[in-house]
């Protein structure tokens, strides 16, 4: 009975993945709970079992009037004990099975926080998703899902782990598949120079489902970065692409030199010139007219990435803007706005004041002279000047 009790236990073992010392402290915490169920069972008693023979021992200490043990050790294992405590002992021994099965688990994955995994859709509503990763499920809560991204039950997924809880029920796996972190890990995957650390993801930033931008660096003059991670004809980020359902991916390489990684982030627009602000944390970027709409993107993507990119906030004028801001920056301009005649449908200027609404036309007129107002004193200054200078000699 014993052989078959020390192989049943080595099966279990095997079975469940956890250690024959576990099971058989849980087996000696489970008699010693079924001992001190009986109605003569001694206040301070616990149990020790002999692994080679499989017998156990009920062994207990008289305690003193405070309460301490006192004497020596002596055995009370009750005669019918195994028939007594084989109930108890079961369902104990299953409870510590499943609490032991939970800590391997949640070991397993703790402190696996940015890592990626890959697992099976399980289920699929309208607050999460449930993916299989094996021995443990994975949630993937509907913050973190891609907008409009709905794989099909029983197909592969790859997440990115932002969190791993430990519950009453095993642990608790979060995975996303918005963060930015999944594309580095996706991309360490393809490309072995970022695995061996020869080329570096310095900075990411994400608009999930629609358009990422990467800025890589090498550590090797001779590997060019943005190169390995677009691999022979695209496969690499192909691959990247395929894995997000066809999100864009734009590859840049990193500088240290401000103007030129704007200018890389700013891509594929081309940059006339970039005007760091180091008080405000903002530069103005100077793009010809015909650049203007490609270097902002489709509403606003491709400037706000390349903000985020950078780490700086991102003005982009054209050529035009920056023309008209030097020739009526200094104007002092009336409060007011813009309404439309009602009779008419033209647009006339209402100043604040309730003054008279004028037309386009004499507001480009009032603009031109208070420009020229502007400016005349500036240019008529050295010549004032020079009769002075004239009668002081």
């Amino acid at each position: 009975m014993n052989a078959e009790m020390m192989e049943a236990l080595q099966a279990m073992a095997a079975e469940r993945g956890i250690t024959v010392d576990s099971l058989f402290a849980a087996l000696a915490d489970a008699l010693e709970s079924a001992y001190k169920r009986l109605p003569d069972a001694k206040e301070y008693a616990w149990v020790t079992i002999d692994p080679s023979t499989m017998e156990f021992r009920v062994m207990t200490q008289d305690l003193d009037e405070e309460g301490r043990p006192t004497g020596a050790e002596y055995e009370v294992t009750p005669e019918d004990f195994g028939r007594i405590a084989a109930a108890t002992a079961r369902q104990v021994m299953t409870q510590r099975i499943r609490e032991a099965e939970r800590e391997l688990k949640y070991e397993e994955y703790a402190g696996r926080e940015g890592d990626i995994v890959t697992g099976m859709i399980q289920q699929t509503d309208a607050r999460y998703t449930l993916l299989d990763l094996g021995r443990v499920e994975a949630l993937l809560p509907q913050a973190e899902q891609v907008p409009y991204e709905r794989p099909d039950s029983n197909t592969r997924l790859k997440a990115y782990i932002v969190e791993v809880r430990k519950t009453a029920k095993g642990p608790q796996i979060v995975v996303s598949r918005t963060h930015p972190g999944l594309v580095k890990r996706l991309f360490e995957l393809e490309v072995p120079e970022i695995a061996d650390g020869i080329v570096e993801i310095k900075a990411c930033a994400r608009e999930p489902g629609h358009r990422t931008k990467i800025a890589v660096h090498s550590n090797d003059p001779n590997v060019d970065p943005v190169g390995a991670c677009v691999g022979a004809r695209g496969a690499r980020v192909r691959q990247v692409v395929n894995e997000l359902r066809g999100e864009k991916i734009d590859i840049v390489p990193f500088s240290s030199e401000l103007e030129e990684f704007v200018m890389k982030a700013l891509s594929p627009a081309r940059i006339k010139e970039v005007r760091p602000d180091e008080t405000t944390g903002d530069c103005d970027v100077i793009v010809p007219d015909y650049q203007l709409s490609l270097a902002i993107g489709k509403e606003g993507q491709n400037a706000r990435l390349a903000s985020r990119l950078t780490g700086w906030g991102i003005n982009i004028k054209s050529e035009t803007q920056l023309s008209e801001e030097a020739a009526y920056g200094d104007v002092e301009w009336a409060e007011g706005e813009w309404i439309t005649d009602p009779a008419t449908g033209a647009q006339l200027w209402q100043p604040a004041d309730g003054g008279e609404a004028v037309s386009v036309e004499a507001w480009t007129e009032m603009a031109q002279d208070r420009s020229a107002e502007t400016a005349e004193p500036a240019a008529a200054g050295p010549a004032a000047a020079a009769p002075a200078s004239e009668a002081a000699d």
